[in-house]
Parts: structure tokens; sequence; C-alpha cells
């Protein structure tokens, strides 16, 4: 065995390793934003997630969320389906775009707006979350009508 490999001998791995979530275990069971269809796959309630929350979210074709953030919360976004617009700031005064297989990372505490840049398809994200339950802390913001595009 390499020297530094550390393997925890008499663990109950039946019972403590491996979960699956198949796709319809997932479950709306999250606090909601408007515009948006978040569900939860991994939390610490439902599978006992010990540093990860983990889910998905479908944005309507021409939709926009409500501007929110997630606490202390850092978040990773991955398309999966379509077309993202992501505004964020104090005023929602910058802006950028992600397309399939990209990642957003959203830092803790940042206002943010997710808006589906397609009229006609849907948006559809995976999230990963940097706690174990889902934090959403829905904002009202004055947003600026014409944002700065960050590439």
């Amino acid at each position: 065995m390499p020297e530094g490999t550390l393997i925890h001998h008499g663990q109950d791995w039946r019972n403590k390793g491996i979960k699956v979530v198949q796709a319809a275990q997932k479950s709306c069971d999250t606090p909601e934003t408007l515009g948006m269809g978040r569900q939860v796959a991994v939390s610490g309630s439902r599978t006992g997630s010990s540093k990860l929350w983990a889910g998905t979210n479908l944005i309507k074709p021409g939709a926009k969320t409500g501007p929110h953030h997630h606490g202390e919360l850092e978040s990773i976004i991955y398309v999966i389906r379509g077309h993202a617009l992501m505004r964020w700031g104090d005023r929602l005064e910058f802006i950028t775009k992600a397309g399939p297989g990209d990642f957003l990372l959203v830092p803790p505490y940042v206002p943010h707006q997710e808006l589906n840049a397609s009229d006609t398809e849907e948006l559809h994200c995976a999230l990963v979350r940097s706690g174990t339950e889902e934090v959403v802390v829905n904002l009202e913001i004055d947003a600026v009508a014409e944002p700065e595009w960050i590439e």
C-alpha cells in the first residue's frame, strides 16, 4: 500500500457509503424563489450529507427568478441544458451568460438573479452548495435598467 494511504477498516460502509438519489426521488421541499423550480436531491436531512447540499433548478422559457442570495453558502451552478443570464450586485448591475457545460461560482451573500436567455427552451441546471441545508434569502432590489456585461 502506498505511503500516506489511509483506510478506515471496520467502517459501516454498507450503510454509510455511496447513496444514489434517483431523479424521481428529488423533492421540491426547499425554500422557493419566484420563477425557479428548485429541487433538492442531497442534503443533511435527506441523505445525511455532512458538508454539501445538491439539487437542480428549472427555469421556464423567457422567465427570470426573483433576486436572492444564499447567506454564507458558496454555490456552484452547472448548466445542463439551455442558456443562462446571471445578474448580480447590490442593484443587479452586472450580467454574464453561461451555456451547456459551463459552471458559475456564486460567492456567499452575493445578490443574484437567474434569467433564461431563451423564449423557447427551458433552462436546466445542477446546483451544489457548501452547506447541508438550503439557505435562500429572497430580496427586494431596485435593479438597474442596463447592467454591465462581464465576460
